[in-house]
């Protein structure tokens, strides 16, 4: 079944950066579920597997526009410490802040006596990426999927009900 809108996709992946430094990979762990057609994944990303079959392996090279966006230098600022609160803050640590848009996570950088710089970038912003993928299972979403816009965790598709018991 070759992949289309309103389908789960099951598949493995490893994300590197473009000098091929290992960032994340799937491979040691449970395989990625996400909702085709439904934003659960880089559009970019989702673009190039529409059409893949089980099986399928593939490697999608995104630039930075296509994965987390540039790097936009006016989303590093200070603020006043006072405005995290009591408590340890270190460069690194990573917070929820409110903004005109919404949530949106932000990374201090320097904490001073007076003043924390942030840095409201993803992560990964202003990164070429290569993903590397292998298409495990396609499957048609159920009606509470597609209502939720994402795989819900049990697949039914593979379930027997025994003695009011799920059995796997």
């Amino acid at each position: 079944m070759a992949i289309t809108s309103q389908q789960v996709v099951s598949l493995h992946y490893t994300l590197r950066t473009a000098d091929g430094t290992v960032l994340d990979s799937s491979r040691e762990r449970e395989p990625m579920d996400y909702l085709h057609g439904h934003d659960n994944i880089l559009a970019a990303l989702e673009s190039a597997l529409e059409g893949c079959d089980v099986g399928d392996r593939k490697v999608v090279n995104l630039t930075p526009a296509e994965g987390f966006g540039e790097r936009d230098e006016g989303l590093v600022q200070y603020f006043g410490r006072d405005a995290f609160g009591p408590g340890e803050i270190n460069a690194g640590m990573r917070f929820q802040a409110r903004t005109p848009e919404g949530q949106r996570s932000v990374t201090v950088l320097e904490v001073g006596e007076q003043q924390v710089k942030v840095d409201a970038n993803h992560p990964l912003a202003g990164q070429a990426l290569s993903w590397e993928v292998e298409v495990l299972e396609v499957r048609d979403a159920t009606r509470a999927e597609l209502s939720a816009g994402h795989p819900l965790g049990l697949d039914v598709s593979h379930t027997e009900i025994e003695d009011k018991k799920v059995r796997r």
